[in-house]
């Protein structure tokens, strides 16, 4: 097992390594002088120059990407041209946030996704079949975002039940109770459309297994239904679920970028938005970094799960 975590971990790193390759190239890509941004109206040819030459912007685009790397390598983010504090601090705060939002979608997609698949399998064209097959197709097609703003006008808005935006309440106690009533919605509106894929894909690998000898066997010694589905079934379907419970990791991570800007919520999403918006390419640079590393853990995390589930893969 050692070996084979081992040997995950170092396939990773030509991925990180093509990551920042993007990540430089399409900031350095981008028109638009960071420098003008910076100086503002103060924006002079003598302090453009001057700027570029403090942040190494005169240098050739390879060597530019070679210093950022290096530095990035020893824990130095850079500096944050508009907020005026390291990159790394302000990446790690903001992730804080989003890692509440997305953690808590992530575990009710995973749990509503398995489960869902679980029962529309086991009534194979029944009426719960149906109608967990409609749910989902309603909730695929309806895009986080616009679900978002419906919640806040019916939840928020007009029933008053939730607050409309923000983290934490301007006035009060920041306490659980706090903390939930305002992580309800965007948390929920985040993890519709991954339970829909989750459900319909943990369905498909359900029905599969249920054709297959061992679980005819089971049947046939008398084991009870219930006992075949939810302990026999769906552990051999896990090795086919896990996946797509990696890639619905990072598609939650991704997508709390629409969710943050649409509940004001302070994570990585809305940071990005708003160093995009500004120019500030280091925060930027920092922040997918972050994101991209955190969805290619998600992918090892996963492997690792499937390797204990089905020896085979490791071989």
């Amino acid at each position: 097992m050692g070996g084979y975590i081992a040997r995950r971990l170092l396939s990773a790193v030509p991925v990180l390594l093509g990551i920042t390759v993007i990540v430089f190239l399409i900031m350095a890509l981008i028109p638009g002088d960071p420098a003008t941004a910076i100086l503002g109206s103060y924006a002079t040819p003598e302090n453009v120059a001057r700027i570029n030459r403090e942040l190494g912007l005169d240098e050739p685009l390879w060597r530019q990407y070679l210093i950022w790397l290096g530095n990035m390598l020893q824990g130095d983010f850079g500096q944050s041209f508009a907020l005026n504090r390291p990159v790394l601090d302000e990446v790690v705060e903001r992730f804080g946030a989003t890692l509440i939002l997305a953690g808590t979608a992530f575990v009710l997609c995973a749990l509503l996704g398995v489960i869902a698949g679980t029962i529309s399998a086991a009534n194979q064209y029944g009426f719960a079949d149906k109608a967990i097959t409609f749910a989902v197709l309603l909730g695929i097609s309806i895009p986080s975002f616009f679900l978002g703003m419906m919640m806040i006008l019916l939840f928020a808005v007009r029933l008053r039940w939730f607050p409309v935006s923000g983290m934490w309440p301007i006035y009060g106690a920041r306490d659980a109770a706090a903390l939930f009533s305002h992580l309800a919605m965007p948390a929920l509106a985040l993890a519709v459309v991954a339970t829909g894929v989750i459900a319909r894909l943990s369905r498909s690998a359900l029905l599969e297994v249920l054709r297959q000898d061992f679980i005819r066997t089971a049947r046939a010694k008398g084991v009870h239904e219930r006992s075949v589905i939810w302990r026999h079934a769906l552990r051999a379907a896990m090795v086919s679920i896990l996946p797509v419970l990696g890639i619905q990791a990072g598609f939650v991570l991704s997508g709390a970028v629409y969710i943050e800007i649409v509940f004001q919520w302070p994570g990585i999403g809305r940071m990005l938005v708003d160093a995009i918006l500004r120019r500030d390419i280091l925060l930027v640079q920092g922040g997918v970094i972050v994101v991209a590393a955190c969805y290619v853990f998600f992918n090892i995390v996963v492997d690792v799960a499937q390797s204990l589930l089905d020896p085979r893969i490791r071989t």
